[in-house]
């Protein structure tokens, strides 16, 4: 069986958990679909992520297919909590960039894509 290991990685309310949420509820991993805003994301374990609505620690979840072993990596978008995010670097074999294209760009976004290219790069 293959192993693998993609992290999900973009600017804060960009979508990673509500996409993390919905792949893991289509692989059939959760019986209900949670959401950020509704504090109930699977993968928001953490009293503060639930009661501000943002990751602050990333999380990894397995996804079991039937050729394949995906485990997914929640990081956070938030530039406070960019460490957490350039920790899941190095152990990643793909990275996702989810953006919410409909908004503006924000700062943010563009110091995560530095510092995913910098220590990918490494």
């Amino acid at each position: 069986m293959k192993r693998i290991c993609t992290g999900l990685l973009a600017h804060v309310d960009a979508g990673k958990t509500t996409l993390s949420e919905a792949l893991l509820y289509r692989a059939g991993c959760l019986k209900k679909l949670g959401r950020v805003d509704h504090k109930d994301a699977f993968l928001d374990t953490n009293a503060m992520e639930r009661e501000r609505g943002i990751t602050i620690f990333s999380k990894q979840a397995v996804l079991g297919l039937p050729d394949a072993q995906i485990t997914l990596l929640d990081t956070p978008g938030h530039v406070d909590f960019s460490g957490e995010m350039e920790r899941t670097l190095s152990v990643l074999d793909y990275a996702a960039a989810p953006m919410a294209c409909r908004a503006t760009p924000k700062p943010c976004g563009s110091c995560c894509a530095a510092m995913g290219c910098r220590c990918l790069c490494l």
